[in-house]
């Protein structure tokens, strides 16, 4: 899937499926914060799946990115694995900003892949 990526892209593409992601899941784990939890849901663990499929916060995006690939948006194997669901994905994630501190703006690659 990542072999027509841009090197950071390959990056985020990995580290979302290893989820090591900056997100406070991740980082309570490696204690370099003091809570899991989502930052706009205090009670819900902040997981890389929580963020792309369930957070109320991102409520718009994840049904803008629902209408695109259908019902297969709420695999996390599909949408990290599919190249119909990349140019998707990348939008959703792109739109949230929430890696952009980490992994800068993410564009679509120039050639999508095969």
């Amino acid at each position: 899937l990542t072999t027509k990526f841009p090197k950071f892209l390959t990056g985020l593409y990995m580290a979302l499926c290893l989820q090591h992601i900056p997100f406070n899941h991740h980082l309570n784990h490696i204690s370099k914060v003091p809570s899991p939890h989502c930052p706009h849901c205090p009670t819900v663990d902040d997981t890389i799946s929580y963020y792309l499929l369930e957070c109320p916060q991102y409520y718009h995006e994840c049904h803008t990115l629902t209408c695109a690939v259908g019902h297969k948006a709420s695999s996390m194997s599909f949408l990290l694995s599919d190249p119909s669901a990349t140019p998707h994905l990348i939008r959703f994630i792109d739109a949230i900003s929430r890696l952009r501190q980490t992994f800068g703006e993410v564009p679509l690659p120039h050639k999508p892949p095969d």
